[in-house]
């Protein structure tokens, strides 16, 4: 098996559990708002609207059609008329506080300590995600990912958004190495796993659902926990 020096994660999805942080914010502030009695709507077709919109957002960021205020300044407009509750009434907090509060959650995704207690003392760890300094480096310490990290690489501090190779030519001059000595983790097959093989960067794509793709990754793993047969 091909010994790597330096493995890179991402963070949202791979290590740090978005969704479950994000449905855990998201039902306290419908709640403290009571947007449920401004259009009748249940959380969940709250909870739905978000993630739909949210996803679209992303997607349209990693491609460079929206860049970080344009859309938090549009997230929860977009939301709110999704899920059809006034816009008037979207409080003029509720992004600040969606990310403040989410960026302080803890949970991670299942084996994410183990599984870098055991990379930890044979590899150099980093992150490269395309979040944002604040709410990134708020998810790392509230979650108790960061002392695990060496490097950690933003879109936001690098300058470039995967799947651009750039971001990663960004964390292999920082670290003075060079691509055949590094591995990239991550669930999402277009910036994660297609960036990193445009930089020349073997791959593993996490995949927990079984999503069908048409990447073809260096490795593909359903649990972190099969990182133990890879590395």
């Amino acid at each position: 098996m091909k010994k790597y020096q330096h493995i890179f994660f991402d963070l949202d999805h791979t290590l740090w559990d978005y969704d479950s942080n994000v449905r855990e914010t998201l039902f306290d502030l419908f709640s403290h708002h009571r947007l449920g009695d401004l259009g009748g709507i249940p959380f969940e077709a709250f909870f739905e609207a978000f993630l739909f919109t949210n996803y679209e957002l992303w997607d349209q960021f990693n491609q460079g059609k929206v860049d970080q205020a344009e859309m938090q300044q549009s997230r929860f407009i977009k939301v709110f008329t999704r899920a059809k509750l006034p816009a008037e009434s979207l409080p003029g907090t509720f992004e600040r506080d969606f990310v403040t509060q989410t960026s302080s959650k803890s949970k991670v995704m299942d084996h994410s300590f183990e599984i870098l207690d055991y990379l930890n003392d044979d590899y150099a760890l980093h992150i490269i995600t395309n979040g944002f300094n604040e709410s990134q480096y708020s998810k790392l310490k509230c979650s108790g990912l960061a002392p695990y990290f060496d490097l950690i690489v933003t879109s936001e501090s690098s300058g470039f958004r995967k799947p651009d190779k750039r971001i990663f030519a960004h964390a292999l001059q920082k670290l003075g190495t060079k691509p055949s000595n590094c591995l990239m983790i991550g669930d999402n097959p277009d910036s994660d796993i297609l960036g990193a093989k445009n930089a020349a960067i073997d791959q593993v794509y996490y995949n927990p659902r079984g999503v069908t793709h048409q990447v073809e990754p260096t490795f593909t793993i359903r649990h972190l926990s099969e990182l133990r047969a890879i590395l």
